[in-house]
């Protein structure tokens, strides 16, 4: 099972999910207390699973529990609807040889106001193209590119990569796939770097979007339903049949 600092309830699959849970409650019935609750607290970074831990444990009303994870949930999926539609527009330039001023455009219109200024984006996506070359540099952390990013450090990682692309040819951009970690971006970048049609792989990568994404509400459901019945203290295989209830 992944480390509580691993969790990731966009790309893990149901059952990772569901073993963390039973996992608490193992735990839970072992040892009484909020002691468990307050370790996880300590140690979880994903936000939606670290909002139950601190909401369905705290005492507070059912009703509102719900509530509260309701709007935690669709704050979330707003986010990773934006970042995931970045991607997108990100990966249509690469397939297009778009200039990447207009992409940068693109990416600036899925905000209200733009995260950083357009200058200011491109000096630092410029400043990647150094980053990159010395030898022994950590790759996985510069070119790492997934929803868990701050949006301004998104933007410009996603601008570079149109850069590069721009400059180097799309297909240079393969040496870097080992380094991107979402398996969203990694798909489409390759998909990108083997010539596929730009129409089509956006059209392919809307798809694969939202079904991710109701994907995850599924699974964030899943997640509330086990932790209100976890503090309700129902039995081991009850929570376990809530579980499978969810699963594909």
């Amino acid at each position: 099972m992944a480390k509580p600092q691993d969790l990731d309830i966009l790309e893990m699959p149901f059952e990772g999910l569901a073993a963390y849970w039973l996992s608490v409650k193992k735990l839970m019935d072992t040892r009484k207390g909020r002691a468990v609750i307050d370790e996880e607290m300590a140690t979880i970074g994903e936000p939606y699973i670290r909002h139950l831990l601190d909401t369905a444990f705290s005492g507070m009303e059912r009703g509102l529990i719900r509530r509260l994870a309701r709007a935690k949930r669709e704050t979330l999926l707003g986010q990773y609807h934006r970042k995931i539609d970045l991607m997108r527009v990100v990966l249509y330039a690469i397939a297009s040889g778009e200039n990447p001023r207009i992409t940068l455009v693109r990416m600036d219109s899925k905000f209200p106001h733009p995260p950083l200024s357009e200058e200011r984006a491109f000096d630092m996506a410029t400043a990647m193209f150094d980053a990159i070359r010395p030898r022994g540099v950590d790759l996985n952390t510069l070119l790492s590119v997934d929803h868990k990013l701050e949006f301004d450090r998104l933007v410009v990682k996603l601008l570079f990569f149109t850069m590069y692309a721009r400059r180097e040819g799309k297909q240079s951009l393969e040496r870097f796939l080992p380094y991107t970690r979402s398996r969203y971006f990694t798909e489409g970048l390759s998909l990108a770097i083997d010539n596929f049609e730009p129409d089509f792989l956006v059209n392919h990568l809307e798809q694969i979007r939202d079904q991710t994404l109701a994907e995850t509400a599924r699974k964030m459901e899943m997640a509330l339903e086990m932790a209100l019945a976890i503090n309700a203290k129902v039995p081991y295989d009850d929570v376990f049949r809530i579980a499978r209830a969810y699963m594909p």
